[in-house]
This record gives structure tokens, C-alpha cells and sequence, in this order.
């Protein structure tokens, strides 16, 4: 059959089956748009992989099951024994899987349910003995990898995300060495995966030729109760599969009431987020900082404060100007200029966010591949027209890097040096927040520092002391680390006491 053939057959063919549970259990089952889309690209005989990622409860277990059963019974193709494994995190998913498609089979006319054999011991087996014969397997991913085996004309693997890493990353390369045996198409579905390190993330952010991706992931720095967004992760919602609109609201303000963990579920598994599940709040909220911005600044008078964050290759540097005594916040970033800020951008999910920064004045490009230290200092002291700088605070990681390049520059400042550790981040997070609060840092309308508070979290240790983290993988803070230092330093400027001069005493 053609591409369009083989998955409209496919499609028809699901549609006739019957739900087996839930409130609409004996109906018929309805694609949906999104699911439809996905079907026709994993069906496509130019893809040899298809990755669907979308948020729990939009019925990617049940589609994937569906279409397990309309393999086995040769739906699309005639290739005699087909071969279909599915494969999941642990036992109980994969027993979920082979749930649905007993659900499935049992929906079926009894003429065709006699050709069925379902084996429901130490294996889980789905076994069509009609038109050549065919089997769905369903596995688990902490048992043993499957060597040896042929799969046709498609593989499975569920959740994808949360398979241990080394076992599940030995059962996905046994599987996929058997691919090529008899043209068969892997099928990779998932929620988001917390980071971009996992395999699940690779699939999605660099697919290799012939890999088909259907992701439905918002941008990154919205509110856990924005519903477009919710939406885009939750496309069944207004199609009546899965959870409800409303019922996603609800989740998002009772995640948002009780914030840390729960916030950070939250947007991982039902906003489809990029999102580590530790223990974890908000640095602050994007309204407590929107409260800071003003039109108009006030003037530079006092003492100034800097706030440097050091980046690397992929990591931005970013510099930050604070006078406490008149509140007065300035801020900038710097990405090295390979690769662009467009393609930065696509890599980081955000667009062309940092092209919008650059036309603003709030992002630069220096050096090739790394930001030279001392040209991104020089270019900051331009900015300042000559006025002094009472304090450079850095992370005391970067100590070495800093100081040599301090020396190559024009400007003579005794360093402060900070630990990013529980200790000193946990004294630096509440000084910066308390300004916050009591909206002590005035700042005009800034993209990059928006962007780098919405992506800023805490870890939060035993005893409640916070660190500065990332919120999402990609996600770039080092502008709103470089703020924190400067606010904090500020802070602890202004309350130092200043000696009063002792009037002269004549013997």
C-alpha cells in the first residue's frame, strides 16, 4: 500500500474497534486530529522512526495499542508472522498496554475473536492466528533485552521517558538492531522527558533522517493555569479524551497553591513540560517581577554593584548593573556568535526570543565559540561612561578565569567572591527576594531578564535553605544569576553601619 493507504486503512481500522473502559466503554473509538497526524507519519514509508510526545492522559497507550492490534491482524500489510513488540517502563505499564488491546480484541465479532490466542501468564501475548498469523509482545524495560527477534511491521516503546537509563537504553538498541531485518517502524511515545540529556530528549531535538516528530510542548515561561497552553500539551482535552479543560485548571491552581514538587509534576507530566520533578518553587513569580519594571529609571548615584555570571560555549554571561541606594537595575547577556541566535534559539525552544533580545540592546554576540571574558568586561564598562564600580561579585568557581582576564581590562575593583552552595545561595536568595518584595529594584522592561526569571527555580535542601536552579532543561538563568548576586551585595551594602567620623580632641 501506499503511505496515505496504509494509514487511512489503519485509521478505519481502529475506528471500528470499541472502547473497553471508562465512562464511554462500548462506544465506538473516535480519532482525534492530533492522533490521526500521528498515525499518518509513523505510517509513512519514508520514516523509519515516529516520536510522539504529549502530556499524560491523552490516550497515547490506548493509540499505541490500537494500532499494536491492527499489525498483528495484517491491517496494512501482508507480511505472513508479524511480529510486534511493545514495550514499557516496568511490568505494570506493559500490562497496561496488553490491557487495551484485550480490551480491544474482546470488542471484536466473535468470529473474529476465536482467532485470538491471549496468554496472560509469565508472558503477556497477544497471538492472531488468522491471514499468515501475528503476535503483540508486551515487555518490560527493566527485564532482559531482546536479541535475535525480526519485529514487523512495527515496535513499540511506551513512556520512553521514564525507562532506567542504561537498562532501557540496551533494550531500545536490541530492538532497533532488529529493525532493518523486515522494514519495520519504531514507534517512541512519551510524556516530556525532566531533561534534555535523557534519550527520549535526544529523539526529539535531533531526530536522525527518516524520524517522524510530533511534539505538543507550550513555550516555556507560562503560567501553570495559561489554558491555551494547557491546550497545546492536552490537545484531547476539547475532543473529549482524557481530563477536561476544567479539571486541568483545577490541577494547575492546586499545583500552583501548593508550589515545589507538585508545581513542578505539574507542568512535567500534564503541561508536557521540559520540567525535573526534585523538590523545587519558583525563584519568582513572573507577576512579583513585572512589579519592578518601571518606564522611567532612576538615576546612577551611590555606589555601584556588579553581578557577573560566566558562561561557557553553550551558557550565556550576563552582567549586571545595581545601584541600591536609588534601586536602579541594568542587565545584559552575551552568547559566543556560533552557532546564531536563531539557531540558539530553535535548540532552546524559545524561538527567536534572543534574536527579539538582541534588537533590544539587552543581548550581544562575542567571539566564535566561547565569549572572551575580557571583551565582554570592556564592553560593559563602555556602558557605564566611566562611572565606578564600588564591587564585581563572582562565582567563586570561575575565581582563576575571572581575575586573568580582569587584568587585560582598564578597570582596578577588588573583587567579591560568592559559593553557590546551600550556605551563601541560601542568604543571596532571600536578600534578592526581600528587594523584590518590597519592590526595592527598579528596572525598565526586559526580555532577557523575563525569560531568565520565568526559567529560574530553587532547590530546597532539608533544612529549607534554597539554591538558584534551572526550571527547564534548556532553560538559560545566568542573567538572573547575575542579578541575584548584584541585589544581594547590594543589600548587604546598605546594611552595614557606617561608623561616624570621631570629632578631633585637642590635649
Amino acid at each position: 500500500m501506499t503511505a496515505e493507504t496504509s494509514a487511512e486503512a489503519a485509521i478505519r481500522f481502529i475506528e471500528t474497534l470499541k472502547i473497553s473502559e471508562g465512562p464511554k466503554a462500548g462506544r465506538r473509538l473516535v480519532l482525534a486530529a492530533y492522533q490521526k497526524a500521528f498515525i499518518r507519519g509513523a505510517l509513512d514509508p519514508a520514516n523509519m522512526v515516529a516520536v510522539w510526545s504529549v502530556g499524560r492522559g491523552a490516550s497515547k497507550t490506548a493509540t499505541s495499542a490500537a494500532i499494536a492490534l491492527a499489525a498483528i491482524m495484517g491491517v496494512w500489510t501482508d507480511t505472513p508472522k508479524r511480529d510486534v513488540p511493545l514495550a514499557a517502563r516496568n511490568r505494570d505499564q506493559a500490562k497496561t498496554a496488553f490491557a487495551f488491546i484485550v480490551g480491544f480484541v474482546e470488542g471484536l465479532p466473535k468470529k473474529e475473536r476465536e482467532k485470538f490466542i491471549i496468554r496472560r501468564g509469565s508472558r503477556l501475548e497477544v497471538e492472531y492466528t488468522g491471514r499468515s498469523g501475528g503476535i503483540a509482545r508486551c515487555i518490560a524495560a527493566d527485564g532482559r533485552s531482546i536479541l535475535g527477534g525480526a519485529p514487523c511491521p512495527i515496535m513499540i516503546l511506551d513512556e520512553r521517558s521514564a525507562w532506567d537509563s542504561a537498562k532501557g537504553d540496551a533494550l531500545e538498541n536490541a530492538l532497533l538492531s532488529g529493525a532493518g531485518k523486515r522494514g519495520c517502524t519504531a514507534l517512541i511515545i512519551s510524556t516530556s522527558a525532566a531533561d534534555d540529556t535523557n534519550a527520549f530528549s535526544r529523539w526529539l531535538d535531533a531526530p536522525p533522517p527518516g524520524t517522524y516528530v510530533q511534539e505538543h510542548r507550550p513555550a516555556p515561561g507560562l503560567p501553570a493555569d495559561d489554558l491555551p497552553s494547557l491546550l497545546i500539551a492536552n490537545p484531547g482535552a476539547s475532543e473529549g479524551i482524557g481530563a477536561s479543560s476544567e479539571w486541568l485548571l483545577a490541577q494547575a491552581r492546586r499545583a500552583i497553591a501548593r508550589g515545589g514538587s507538585a508545581l513542578s509534576s505539574f507542568r512535567n507530566l500534564n503541561r508536557n513540560e521540559r520540567v525535573s520533578t526534585e523538590s523545587r518553587s519558583t525563584l519568582i513569580t513572573t507577576d512579583q517581577w513585572l512589579a519592578c519594571e518601571v518606564d522611567e529609571l532612576p538615576p546612577r548615584d551611590g555606589p555601584l554593584i556588579v553581578g557577573l555570571d560566566l558562561g561557557g560555549s553553550s551558557s550565556m554571561s550576563a552582567w549586571a548593573n545595581f545601584w541600591p541606594q536609588t534601586q536602579r537595575l541594568e542587565c545584559y547577556g552575551a552568547f559566543p556568535g556560533s552557532p546564531s541566535l536563531l539557531d540558539r534559539g530553535q535548540n532552546d525552544s524559545v524561538g527567536d526570543r534572543y534574536e527579539q533580545m538582541q534588537r533590544r540592546g539587552e543581548l550581544m554576540t562575542f567571539g566564535a565559540n566561547v565569549v572572551p571574558v575580557d571583551r565582554f568586561i570592556n564592553a560593559m564598562l563602555a556602558k557605564l561612561d566611566g562611572y565606578p564600580i564600588a564591587t564585581i561579585v563572582c562565582d567563586r568557581y570561575r575565581q582563576a578565569e575571572f581575575l586573568e582576564a580582569l587584568a587585560k581590562t582598564s578597570v582596578r575593583v577588588a573583587p567579591t567572591f560568592r559559593g553557590q552552595g546551600w550556605l551563601s545561595s541560601g542568604e543571596d536568595c532571600e536578600r534578592f527576594r526581600q528587594f523584590v518584595f518590597d519592590q526595592r529594584v527598579r528596572s525598565k522592561p526586559s526580555l532577557l531578564l523575563r525569560s531568565a526569571f520565568a526559567d529560574s527555580v530553587v532547590l530546597i535542601d532539608p533544612t529549607g535553605s534554597a539554591k538558584i536552579a534551572k526550571g527547564r532543561a534548556t532553560g538559560r538563568t545566568d542573567a538572573a544569576a547575575a542579578t541575584l548576586l548584584a541585589v544581594a551585595e547590594g543589600s548587604r551594602l546598605l546594611a552595614r553601619k557606617v561608623k561616624p567620623a570621631r570629632a578631633a580632641v585637642w590635649a
